[in-house]
């Protein structure tokens, strides 16, 4: 059984990624609302929202160090705040212009506390001995689906900047009390046989770094699909299948459950099934899902479509993150994560572009083609490991 310091730290982590999923889904469903009222179009949409990639991406190789020299709870704690500040900014722009230079700070900050949170949750999955990663992805998913459905809930009733600023106050009182918490717990040290004699992390060789690479090709093509459906899968239900805006919020709301529910069954799935077989399933499920979900000519179908994708797409990512860790520590997860949010943040962009040289349902099939490259990842992979 773990001890007491460990499980106050395993809380403390969840309510992080928790916080990040409620507070980043909180803002997607009124990306139709924030467009509108910037007047941008959808590719002038998808420039903007390369601010969020710019500033996550740019953040993302300074963590690491920040979290060496810091450690990764002050690292998370700081993002965090940044995070619930930045959220309630986009509503208050009314160009395209303006809104991509406030996502850059949101972007920062997302990408920070991800980095973090994810090293310091890797180094717990370590000294538990478990596969619980998903657990923690599922907290976020959690999160997403709670921010999603109150975004459904006040659509209709609240301004996105009330909305939003709304979500920062609650953010903020949930950072000053899991913040408290994760403070007081110890960072954790491998002792995993990755660091030398001298505590300093070894030097990869060049296969184990292409190795972590690949399981952060995975991780990208997995979260690109996140980050597709969480910018653009509202807007396809209400432009392209008539939804009103409560309705296209549901989208995300059914997507981010169908994820919880797959994550948090996650950890059985792993120990029964094993590693390889659950990247194959799970990126198959994927994408035929997403088919579904972006060709249907019905909401219905295409809210079935949201959900079958989140259950395949539920654990690539946590077991990306997990064989990358496996191969290479904290270093591997570091540069697996940059790669998964890095999809996350550049699909959407790639999205507003494929939307406007084709039809956004076409461009949201490229979430299909994605998943079915990281089944054949997994596919080529499944020797690495014994599952």
């Amino acid at each position: 059984m773990p001890g007491p310091d460990l499980v106050r730290l395993r809380l403390a982590l969840t309510a992080f990624f928790a916080l990040d999923g409620f507070v980043f889904s909180g803002w997607v469903v009124r990306i139709p609302a924030v467009k509108e009222q910037t007047g941008a179009s959808a590719s002038t949409l998808g420039l903007a929202l390369l601010g969020v990639s710019a500033g996550a991406v740019v953040t993302m190789t300074l963590t690491g160090r920040l979290c060496r020299r810091y450690g990764s709870h002050l690292v998370t704690v700081v993002c965090a705040v940044l995070l619930c500040l930045s959220v309630g900014l986009p509503p208050l722009t009314h160009s395209a212009l303006s809104l991509g230079a406030v996502l850059l700070l949101f972007g920062a900050a997302y990408g920070g506390i991800n980095v973090a949170f994810n090293s310091a949750a890797v180094d717990l999955v370590a000294a538990l001995g478990r596969p619980v990663m998903p657990s923690f992805h599922a907290a976020f998913s959690l999160g997403g689906m709670v921010g999603a459905g109150l975004g459904a809930l006040v659509a209709g009733s609240l301004s996105p900047t009330r909305h939003l600023w709304g979500l920062a106050v609650v953010g903020l009182l949930v950072t000053a009390v899991a913040g408290r918490a994760l403070m007081r717990c110890e960072p954790l040290t491998p002792a995993d046989g990755r660091r030398s004699e001298q505590g300093a992390p070894r030097r990869l060789d060049r296969r184990t770094r292409a190795l972590v690479f690949v399981f952060g090709l995975i991780a990208l093509c997995t979260a690109y699909g996140e980050g597709a459906l969480a910018d653009w899968g509202a807007l396809h239900l209400e432009q392209d299948l008539g939804a009103s805006p409560g309705a296209a919020a549901v989208g995300y709301a059914c997507f981010a459950l169908a994820m919880t529910v797959g994550r948090l069954t996650g950890t059985t799935l792993l120990e029964r099934l094993g590693r390889t077989r659950t990247v194959l399933a799970g990126g198959s499920t994927a994408a035929a899902g997403m088919l579904l979900g972006a060709l249907a000519p019905s909401l219905w179908a295409a809210l079935l479509g949201y959900a079958v994708t989140g259950i395949g797409l539920a654990n690539l990512f946590p077991v990306a993150v997990e064989r990358a860790g496996a191969l290479a520590g904290a270093a591997g997860v570091a540069t697996a994560s940059t790669l998964g949010y890095g999809g996350m943040l550049l699909g959407p962009p790639a999205i507003g572009f494929m939307a406007d040289w084709f039809s956004l349902p076409l461009a949201l099939t490229s979430v299909a083609a994605l998943a079915a490259v990281a089944t054949l990842i997994g596919f080529a992979t499944r020797r690495v490991h014994a599952d």
